[in-house]
């Protein structure tokens, strides 16, 4: 939850008013010219935005909460609480150079570790509905992660990293100015029990001008192999010095692979003239042991999967007017099989007999899915004004391949029914009009307010629609809704070039309705509503020449706004904070160079306390832990650093929450020391 090794920059409008981002519309443009919180992370000196893990650089992004789990595991909050089961990641839109990496219907909580971070060029997260642009899934917010150009890989870069609980870490780069690749091999031991952890990443990227546009060629592919540590439990188990090392299923493992590539071409022929057309092919699989049920069975899931997209932009006659229009389509083949190898050990004799050895679910689901959007915007040199819409239409073919109902596999009953239930072949189809209206107000060359009112959409995720529970035949789910509204400032004060301070604020609320939620029943059901309320902030000062403060932070509400009983025997009260939100989170960082060729930073965050269960009962504490880096640059081409995580050696929990009546953690690392060397030959 509170990783703070190798810092990145964060690169917002906290310090470059003037930069350039692409994730809000899907094109460069001016930070200043986007109607929305945008935050840019960019490696530091040495080349990389993490070390061990990506929580470690997007937890400096104001409103942005990701709890690690074991391992590359872990649960995400933008704009929102940590939301956990099967449909959480349909809340986020994960995206590598602008292109989403699983299809629509087919995310997962993790998909994050398909990407290669520790070498990107940036990540961009925006918060706030974005469907008008990305289409489903952008709902509480999108994460961007940006490959670097071949031109920025010419040369050969070399680094290597060694630290705690015997992590290693080996890099390179290799390129010509228009064909490159780089790839990362990871080794980490794990601080619990058999919790080690290895990952390959590889990069291909090819740039060049064609009919007058650029075009870039992206492949990308990823293997991860991991032993997987389970909670601990028990109150304050995390503080235990032997427990918190222990691993409670040492059986548990994680497997996954994923290949993509990709071509995006664009051209500029004028102002407000462009014409972009994009490819992507993926392929992704999975297997995992289901370690958190009783049973233990084993998941084995993968997708094929291509979309592809055209859009052009052109001014109107009427000076200042312009349009915008796209179109992208998506196929994708997934498929989930779900098994368990003996009977259940675990549990009463009841839980036991409804739950069966032999496979649970097996089944192919096609998804096809078409999306339009259209905008229109006028911009003087003090006011800019936008309008846009989106219109999706997406269909599931669902194929079950083994008996309907709640039987064994071999159609034994189990009394009662058996758990796992299998709807019959079907076909699920749902389409969605998502709006979106912006205003900007120039108010000078340091200063810009705007306002947005946005919706954001997910459909039902498959596995919410097809991997039922006992009684339930047919899951009745609509598209989750998010309607939100945000007002925004962003400000330089001081002497230009180089103010000495920047930074924006954000205030937002929004409200979402058709929350698919796992009722008493243990049905998937809609009907739940949440409402969001918060202010993000971000600000630089460069307080001395060689000494920069940054501060970033987040006051938020996050609430029920229905009450229900649901599944693990917990009721929702309306007016009660959501499990797993944090009021506050704050960050402090402090660089400083006391000489040319040396370069220091430390790092603070704070999480306030947050409830771990839905009656808000149970409280976990609130938690602050340090970071801090050095740099020292022997020569230009070569540098030694040293970072040092959980400085003061604080035992906390990366996660904590209440569940099947007893609490539960992921216990962080203890301070922990990574030295490293970075090699760049031009």
């Amino acid at each position: 939850m509170l990783e703070l090794a190798a810092l990145a920059v964060l690169s917002t409008s906290a310090t470059a008013l003037e930069e350039v981002v692409v994730t809000a519309r899907r094109r460069e443009e001016r930070l200043v010219d986007v109607a929305a919180s945008v935050s840019r992370l960019t490696p530091d000196a040495l080349g990389r935005l993490d070390l061990t893990h990506h929580a470690e650089s997007l937890n400096r992004v104001p409103g942005v909460f990701l709890q690690r789990g074991s391992g590359q595991e872990s649960l995400l909050a933008i704009r929102s609480p940590v939301l956990t089961g099967a449909g959480a990641c349909g809340a986020f839109l994960f995206l590598e150079d602008g292109l989403p990496l699983r299809p629509t219907g087919f995310c997962n909580v993790n998909e994050l570790f398909e990407t290669n971070t520790a070498q990107a060029a940036a990540i961009e997260v925006m918060r706030g509905p974005g469907s008008v642009v990305h289409g489903a899934n952008a709902v509480h917010g999108v994460i961007n992660v940006l490959t670097p150009s071949a031109a920025d890989l010419a040369g050969v870069r070399l680094n290597a990293i060694f630290g705690a609980d015997d992590f290693k870490s080996l890099g390179f780069a290799l390129g010509d100015g228009r064909h490159a690749v780089q790839g990362l091999v990871r080794h980490d031991g794990g601080f619990r029990d058999d919790s080690e952890v290895n990952e390959l990443k590889f990069n291909l990227a090819h740039d060049r001008e064609l009919a007058g546009g650029e075009l870039r060629w992206r492949a990308a592919a990823t293997r991860l192999e991991q032993d997987t540590a389970g909670f601990i439990r028990g109150f304050d188990s995390y503080r235990d010095p032997v427990l918190r090392r222990s691993n409670p299923n040492p059986e548990a493992f994680r497997d996954a692979e994923s290949l993509r590539m990709s071509t995006t071409w664009n051209r500029s022929d004028c102002a407000n003239c462009d014409d972009e057309a994009r490819l992507i092919l993926r392929r992704s699989s999975m297997t995992f042991l289901q370690h958190f049920l009783l049973g233990k069975p084993l998941e084995k899931n993968a997708q094929t999967s291509a979309a592809l997209g055209f859009a052009r932009s052109r001014p109107l006659a009427r000076e200042g007017w312009s349009w915008r229009a796209g179109v992208d389509v998506e196929w994708a083949d997934t498929s989930l099989l779900e098994i368990q190898a003996g009977p259940t050990l675990e549990g009463s004799t009841f839980a036991r007999s409804i739950r069966p050895a032999g496979r649970h679910y097996d089944y192919a689901v096609e998804v096809a899915s078409i999306g339009g959007n259209a905008s229109i915007e006028y911009r003087s040199d003090a006011w800019l004004w936008r309008t846009a819409v989106r219109a999706d239409a997406i269909a599931y073919s669902y194929d079950n391949l083994m008996r309907d109902g709640n039987t064994a596999e071999d159609g034994t009953p189990c009394p009662g029914g058996c758990l796992y239930s299998r709807p019959a072949d079907r076909n699920d189809s749902f389409s969605r009009l998502t709006p979106r209206v912006e205003v900007i107000r120039h108010v000078s060359e340091s200063q810009h307010i705007y306002a947005v009112l946005a919706e954001g959409f997910r459909p039902p995720e498959i596995t919410e629609l097809y991997r039922l529970q006992r009684n339930q035949s047919v899951a009745d789910l609509g598209a989750e809704r998010m309607r939100s509204a945000e007002f925004g400032w962003r400000f330089a004060f001081g002497d230009s070039p180089s103010p000495s301070l920047r930074g924006n604020l954000a205030v937002f609320r929004a409200r979402k309705s058709d929350v698919i939620l796992r009722d008493a029943n243990g049905f998937n059901v809609v009907g739940g509503r949440t409402r969001h309320e918060g202010i993000e902030y971000e600000l630089s000062w460069q307080a001395l020449p060689r000494l920069r403060i940054d501060f970033g932070g987040t006051l938020a509400r996050h609430r029920y706004d229905f009450s229900r009983a649901i599944e693990g025997g917990e009721t929702i009260t309306a007016g009660l904070d959501i499990d797993t939100a944090p009021r506050q989170i704050h960050r402090l960082a402090l660089s400083a160079q006391p000489q040319e060729r040396i370069d220091l930073e430390l790092d603070v965050r704070r999480v306030s306390a947050y409830y771990a269960d839905a009656a808000n009962l149970r409280q976990h504490p609130a938690q602050t832990v340090l970071g801090a880096r050095g740099r020292w640059r022997l020569t230009t081409d070569l540098a030694l650093t040293l970072e040092v995580d959980n400085l003061t050696d604080r035992l906390h929990a990366d996660r904590a929450d209440f569940a099947q009546g007893d609490w539960r953690y992921f216990p962080a690392r203890r301070r922990s020391a990574y030295l490293g060397f970075d090699w760049r030959s031009r």
